[in-house]
């Protein structure tokens, strides 16, 4: 099992920035990627960035340029970097851990971009 913890969420003027963090914990060997996903309210979930044990990344078209994904040096800690955000960033941001078998979810932090 993994268990995956966020934090950094919050309210934010059109403009700044957030920093998003993931720790997980548990068996932290099997996961091959590790990302955020996002909700807004009436929406279906989507991918916002990913980041594989290589250090790989791949992001949503409407984040590039803005977000970035980065791991700790420990390996079970991810974080993003949310700069320019706009109202339309407004969602749920939730952690992901992918292994060969399982995907695994944090409980999900609030991002309010106010414009």
């Amino acid at each position: 099992q993994v268990q995956l913890v966020e934090s950094g969420g919050g309210l934010v003027q059109a403009g700044g920035s957030l920093r998003l963090s993931c720790a997980a914990s548990g068996r932290i060997s099997s996961i091959n990627v590790m990302g955020w996903y996002r909700q807004a309210p009436g929406k279906q979930r989507e991918l916002v960035t990913t980041i594989t044990s290589a250090g790989r990344t791949n992001y949503a078209d409407s984040v590039k340029g803005r977000f970035t994904i980065s791991r700790g040096s420990a390996g079970n800690t991810v974080y993003l970097q949310m700069n320019s955000l706009k109202p339309e960033d407004t969602a749920v941001y939730y952690c992901c851990a992918i292994s060969l078998t399982m995907n695994y979810w944090g409980q999900g932090t609030q991002v309010t971009v106010s414009s």
